[in-house]
């Protein structure tokens, strides 16, 4: 699980919304921070960090507030409604939201395998390297919520997904040779799909239009383009109209200079084979 200040989990709009609802009923009946934890039997650090949504309040928490915030019931309800997005850095959580709607998704990434196509073995070969070390919950975290977002390719047949990969990126064998096995397995059974395009790019090829790096683009049901961009342990979510454009157009002339479809599946057929 990706961690915020402190070594706290990351947030999620449902703990900040709780945590606003909580400091404004405290705040309307006149309890500073400190007075609400001495009534309630918790510290102001923590209550702190409920409102501030950095921590999510547990059971206890929610039962020891509500006869002091008015006992109608609203915070025990809201609470029910608490949760993490698990295995999601707080940065990327607004681009998942956005998968979620898209009426059309493009990724190119030269990298690694894109997320929405990884198998297991795959995301646990990529989470042994990273640095700081990630714990086995951490690992297990990260994989729930890459599987949770693969459900997409499958729930939404009217969403269509294009993929451009670089053929560097199966040449070198993450995970070993199982491991790659599997991955373009997998890969050909998503070829299948109908709203599923995966092409390759040439791993000998002068020049392209991505050059300067990963594609994400996104249109929702409002017809509305986004794109992301992801460094290291950093994201940007980009909404102006000018720079989406710029985007689209590099990603539409990479389809063209990608292999084909049916010569993209050819070549994944015949790095199975050689393994």
């Amino acid at each position: 699980m990706s961690k915020g200040s402190g070594g706290e989990p990351e947030s999620s709009d449902s703990m900040r919304t709780f945590g606003a609802v909580v400091q404004a009923l405290r705040e309307y009946h006149g309890f500073t921070r400190e007075e609400f934890g001495e009534l309630i039997g918790y510290s102001k650090h923590t209550v702190a960090s409920v409102e501030l949504g950095r921590r999510m309040a547990d059971p206890a928490f929610v039962d020891a507030a509500e006869p002091h915030l008015g006992d109608t019931g609203a915070l025990r309800k809201s609470s029910e409604h608490l949760g993490r997005m698990p295995g999601l850095a707080a940065w990327f959580q607004r681009w998942a939201k956005l998968e979620k709607q898209a009426i059309n998704l493009f990724n190119y990434e030269c990298r690694m395998i894109p997320g929405l196509l990884q198998t297991e073995a795959y995301v646990r070969a990529l989470a042994a390297d990273q640095l700081p070390p990630l714990s086995d919950a951490d690992i297990e975290d990260m994989w729930a919520a890459r599987l949770e977002r693969q459900r997409l390719l499958h729930d939404r047949p009217n969403t269509a997904f294009s993929f451009i990969i670089e053929e560097h990126t199966l040449l070198r064998g993450t995970g070993g040779v199982e491991a790659t096995r599997d991955l373009i397995e997998h890969l050909l059974e998503l070829a299948e799909l109908r709203n599923v395009e995966i092409q390759v790019m040439r791993l000998v090829q002068a020049s392209h239009a991505g050059l300067q790096g990963p594609i994400a683009l996104v249109e929702t049901p409002s017809n509305k383009w986004f794109a992301y961009s992801e460094g290291h342990e950093s994201g940007l979510l980009i909404s102006d109209s000018k720079v989406v454009s710029i985007l689209q157009a590099r990603y539409a002339r990479m389809r063209s200079q990608a292999r084909t479809l049916q010569d993209s599946v050819s070549l994944l057929e015949h790095m199975r084979g050689d393994l």
